[in-house]
């Protein structure tokens, strides 16, 4: 027997019974189709004729025995059987249409997935569709920002080229500027010491002629002696009135006019710096501080050179006295002071502090170079002989610089280039007068 079950979408199924004896006779009879709806499916089934359900043994070729009456057994059994048949392949029928819903089912839900996979990948293919058109529109912008990046750099670059020929230029004027200055502190320098001298020779003319003798014969004595090596050797030799006094230079015939205290401390102190008024610039190049610059009678600097050879022949003591514009004073003491060569860059060597002015030392220790304006010998990239103005022996720009600019009373505050002892007044009160004074440890 064939079962044939077709569905909707156009698929057939022919189902065959396991029994083959019936199958086999079921072939030379008459078939009926009996159709069946199931939900969306229609199913047809081809059975047999109810007339042709006859045993193989009940034919009867010949026409006496097929008008033969049945055997009304047999017929029941026969009957039994094909009962039996029918159960077992509605069963059998059953259980394909339960797989077959299954299968429905399960292709159903392939489909819904199928689709569902298809929504999700047509979302996905227009997300990416949407990303290259963002991208693209990016691209555009970067090249428009690129280019107009590199408009600006060349603008950036022309403008660095304009700048440093004019910096040239503006080096060039400023170098001819110094020079012309330079000359004019020459010159006046020159004029200060003629008007100077001319006044004391004008003082010494009138002291002569109110004077007694005797004090005549002395002040005769004083001009015509000879030059000594410092001031303590002034004093030593009868000389004690406070002055300016000729020195000679170590080692050379060279002379140099210095200010000698001869009351402070006991005498015989020969001064290397001094600061009072504001006067004279301190800004100023390592020649000019090497030789010594202003006017001993007033603000000056002696000069590296003589103090360096001066201090390394015998050990000399170090006295910087200090004024604020309060009226108070204060003064720093070492017991041991020298200046190396200009070949290490006159480097500063302290020892021994005592004094008012603070009990740490505002002069950096161990030793510093000493550092100009054109000779930058600091331990900091910013340069700070140009940032603090002077020559001083510069840290990493440190906790002094006497050297620095001169600022009058109600401008001296929060001056961090001014003249500055950072342990007696901190680091922005600009001071108003200091000197610094040597004189043989031995004195």
């Amino acid at each position: 027997m064939q079962l044939t079950v077709c569905f909707l979408w156009g698929c057939c199924l022919v189902l065959a019974s396991g029994y083959n004896s019936f199958s086999k006779s079921m072939e030379t009879i008459g078939k009926k189709q009996y159709q069946v709806q199931h939900g969306s499916c229609s199913y047809t089934f081809l059975l047999p004729e109810a007339d042709n359900c006859r045993s193989p043994t009940s034919y009867v070729p010949n026409a006496v025995q097929r008008d033969a009456p049945l055997d009304y057994d047999d017929s029941l059994q026969r009957l039994q059987l094909l009962e039996n048949i029918m159960e077992n392949n509605t069963q059998w029928l059953m259980k394909v249409l339960n797989q077959t819903t299954r299968l429905e089912l399960q292709l159903l839900e392939h489909s819904l997935s199928t689709n569902k996979l298809e929504r999700q990948i047509s979302d996905q293919t227009n997300e990416i569709t949407k990303l290259q058109e963002k991208n693209s529109f990016l691209e555009k912008r970067v090249l428009e920002m690129e280019d107009k990046h590199t408009l600006q750099l060349k603008s950036i670059k022309d403008e660095k080229d304009q700048l440093q020929v004019l910096v040239a230029r503006q080096n060039s004027i400023i170098e001819e500027l110094e020079k012309q200055l330079v000359t004019a502190t020459v010159n006046n320098s020159v004029l200060q010491k003629q008007q100077h001298d001319l006044m004391e020779t004008v003082h010494n003319l009138l002291t002569m002629i109110s004077t007694p003798n005797s004090a005549k014969n002395n002040f005769i004595a004083k001009e015509e002696q000879i030059s000594f090596k410092d001031c303590a050797e002034a004093f030593k030799s009868g000389l004690t009135t406070n002055g300016i006094y000729t020195l000679t230079v170590p080692n050379t015939a060279q002379e140099k006019k210095a200010y000698c205290d001869m009351e402070t401390g006991g005498g015989g102190w020969t001064i290397i710096q001094r600061r009072e008024d504001g006067s004279v610039d301190f800004h100023r190049t390592w020649k000019e501080y090497k030789m010594g610059f202003g006017d001993p009678a007033g603000e000056y600097w002696l000069g590296n050179e003589f103090v360096s050879q001066l201090t390394n022949q015998k050990r000399y003591v170090l006295k910087i006295h200090l004024k604020d514009w309060e009226g108070n004073e204060a003064y720093s003491l070492y017991d041991h002071f020298s200046l190396a060569s200009e070949e290490l860059k006159y480097r500063i060597y302290l020892k021994g502090l005592t004094g008012t002015a603070g009990k740490i030392s505002s002069i950096s220790q161990p030793g510093n170079d000493f550092s100009t304006k054109d000779a930058d010998n600091d331990k900091c990239i910013c340069k700070c002989s140009q940032m603090l103005t002077g020559g001083w022996w510069f840290d990493a720009c440190g906790p002094s610089n006497l050297n620095g600019m001169y600022y009058p009373l109600r401008q001296n505050n929060n001056k961090f280039n001014g003249i500055k002892w950072y342990y007696w007044k901190g680091s922005g009160y600009s001071l108003k007068a200091t000197t610094m004074m040597i004189r043989p440890a031995d004195f």
